[in-house]
């Protein structure tokens, strides 16, 4: 079709709803899904958590949730807090969870957004460019 997309995400998500293609499968309910975050999702809510901390007891719902929760065991906190004295392990953590920062902002309104990435998504909203066909 000639549909386009704002990002590449949405084209795949669109191309597997028309081809009805389910490929990810959960292991606790047997339902299947078109893509691996809604598996991710229907996961969280059934409340499974299999990937494992492999330093304490802890388990997760994402690969994303478990590695940020891994910083925590090797203490590492690289990205200081130039208003007080709290570090963070990430960057994203410090602008989200401490400052409330938004340093993206939108040219053309008043949207602000913590991630680059984001702002980009949005501008397109403005421009009505649609790259991925």
């Amino acid at each position: 079709c000639d549909q386009a997309f704002t990002s590449k995400q949405s084209l795949i998500r669109h191309q597997v709803s028309n081809t009805g293609e389910k490929p990810y499968q959960c292991n606790k309910c047997d339902k299947v899904f078109p893509t691996k975050q809604r598996l991710i999702v229907q996961i969280s809510n059934t409340g499974e958590k299999p990937f494992q901390c492999n330093q304490c007891d802890k388990a997760f719902p994402s690969k994303q949730s478990l590695i940020g929760h891994q910083l925590s065991h090797t203490g590492e906190k690289p990205y200081q807090c130039n208003k007080c004295d709290k570090a963070f392990p990430t960057k994203q953590s410090l602008i989200m969870k401490h400052t409330g920062l938004k340093p993206y902002q939108c040219n053309q309104c008043d949207i602000a957004f913590t991630r680059k990435q984001s702002l980009i998504l949005h501008q397109m909203s403005h421009t009505g460019e649609k790259p991925y066909q």
